[in-house]
């Protein structure tokens, strides 16, 4: 029976003693290099070092190990007449198995104090030749990148006499998987620190799997978490309880969470399918969430909860008699997850807020991608242009600004006193958006704000907020008829700011 050779260069050494003692006893010869080969040696195990092959030592400070001929050729072979008295001919041994996780670049740039030659040194070059190479000789080689596999792999081997052709094709799989990911993250890296745009080049993404969801929106479709290299985000927020979240709960949670991070002053937003509901800002994270749920009570059932502080007891207990399918926070005090773990089923999750904000934005179209820049920081008030008046304080409308930024478009929210009375998001016409708003609010608006996400295109949004005793009104400006609306402004004795950035959401 020919000779089973396996080569094994890891970086991640998890469960690799208990698969080498495996492979040990199915009679195979381990071929190794570097720390690896020390790590096999000192746990015991007989190993046959790489230069022992090819004749010829490590070379630049270990940039070349595996880059040989004698290595490459006994892993691509086939399995055919002409294949193997080459190898003969040549004394290169064929290789079985090849065991290969790489240099820990994802890791390396993650560290804030990393510099260019560290993240260089990082880069792996013979570890993914190798996996190519296994992967692409799938139907004789067996590749093994995640130690994850290590059990299954060597069960088949031990209960068949061999790996089965349809693993090795989907361990095949995931090892180019593997090698893109980790080309994508060294060119997201270098294109960055170069300050190359984004979309001046070809773009590349590669996300790793979280977890799997139940469905999408709706139960027919599939649905899937992936995570984008080392941001953390909302995709790796920890979750303290609760049932598992789905696809809807994690697009609210994002909104959700997006919107809080607006504020510094304690502020709680409740959102619905992406749409904020209620927000409020208050010196106390209680009298937020009283406002937040006050602006519309009803809708809020079944909602998001997001809150920018930590959530103590008092809190908690204000919340737990309400239906919310989940909260997010930076964090909870004991007394408040007691109260929560009185609802087995809320999704409770803990985010730091000083996690960064996502860089981009991208949506799916039929034949391609939208790749766009996160909508990021609003215009602050002293860049602001006043074109009628000015009010006394223009906090309100800085909260009314923030929040609008948050609803889908075409977008109208009426404020007071840092919270929301009435939201009009969606609308084809910004006029029905208006109306949606301010109905919502009724006679509350009276000496309360207006925010649109974008500029009226006619003066009857000014006129609709006037008839509602609005005093005070926050727009980007830029429509050719901005002078009917400044003119309807100054009849009805509204201060109204242009801002010059709009926030359409679609």
């Amino acid at each position: 029976m020919r000779q089973r050779r396996a080569l094994i260069s890891v970086s991640d050494k998890k469960g690799l003693g208990a698969f080498a003692n495996e492979l040990i006893q199915l009679g195979f010869e381990l071929i190794s290099t570097g720390g690896t080969a020390r790590f096999l040696q000192e746990a015991g195990f007989p190993v046959c070092p790489v230069s022992q092959i090819t004749g010829f030592a490590e070379i630049l400070e270990g940039r070349v190990k595996t880059l040989h001929p004698k290595i490459h050729g006994g892993i691509l072979a086939r399995d055919v007449p002409e294949h193997l008295q080459v190898l003969e001919d040549l004394g290169i041994p064929l290789i079985d198995l090849v065991v290969v996780n790489l240099y820990p670049f994802q890791e390396t740039i993650a560290r804030p104090d990393v510099n260019l030659a560290q993240a260089i040194e990082n880069i792996d070059i013979g570890g993914p030749t190798l996996l190519r190479a296994a992967a692409k000789n799938n139907e004789r080689v067996t590749v093994v990148v995640n130690p994850d596999r290590y059990q299954e792999v060597a069960a088949q081997w031990r209960e068949r006499g061999e790996v089965a052709p349809k693993l090795r094709l989907e361990l095949a799989g995931e090892a180019f998987r593997h090698t893109a990911a980790y080309d994508v993250a060294i060119a997201s890296y270098l294109t960055e620190l170069s300050e190359t745009s984004i979309f001046s080049c070809d773009l590349v993404l590669a996300g790793e799997l979280s977890r799997q969801l139940r469905y999408g929106e709706n139960p027919h479709q599939k649905a899937a978490l992936f995570r984008e290299g080392q941001f953390q985000g909302v995709a790796g927020a920890r979750q303290l309880q609760g049932k598992e979240l789905s696809f809807n709960n994690l697009a609210d949670l994002d909104a959700a969470w997006e919107l809080v991070r607006e504020f510094t002053k304690p502020a709680v937003a409740i959102i619905k399918h992406t749409n904020p509901c209620g927000v409020a800002i208050d010196n106390s994270l209680e009298g937020a969430f009283e406002k937040a749920l006050a602006g519309d009570p009803v809708s809020a059932f079944g909602g998001i909860v997001a809150l920018n502080q930590k959530v103590d007891r008092t809190v908690a207990g204000k919340m737990k008699d309400i239906f919310f399918e989940a909260i997010i926070a930076p964090d909870y005090d004991p007394g408040a997850l007691e109260v929560f773990q009185k609802k087995p089923n809320l999704r409770v999750l803990a985010l730091s807020v000083e996690q960064g904000r996502k860089k981009y934005e991208i949506k799916g179209i039929s034949g391609g991608l939208l790749l766009q820049e996160a909508d990021g920081e609003t215009v602050a008030p002293e860049d602001w242009q006043w074109v009628t008046g000015k009010p006394t304080s223009v906090e309100e409308l800085d909260f009314a600004w923030k929040v609008v930024k948050h609803v889908k478009s075409n977008a109208i929210m009426v404020a007071k006193n840092g919270v929301t009375l009435g939201i009009g998001a969606g609308q084809m016409s910004r006029i029905k958006s208006a109306e949606l708003a301010l109905t919502q609010a009724g006679e509350q608006a009276k000496g309360g704000v207006l925010a649109s996400d974008a500029f009226f295109p006619f003066r009857d949004t000014v006129d609709l907020a006037a008839a509602y005793g609005i005093k005070a009104i926050v727009q980007p400006g830029g429509s050719i008829r901005d002078e009917d609306s400044i003119s309807a402004c100054r009849e009805h004795g509204i201060a109204m700011a242009f801002t010059g950035r709009r926030h359409f959401k679609h």
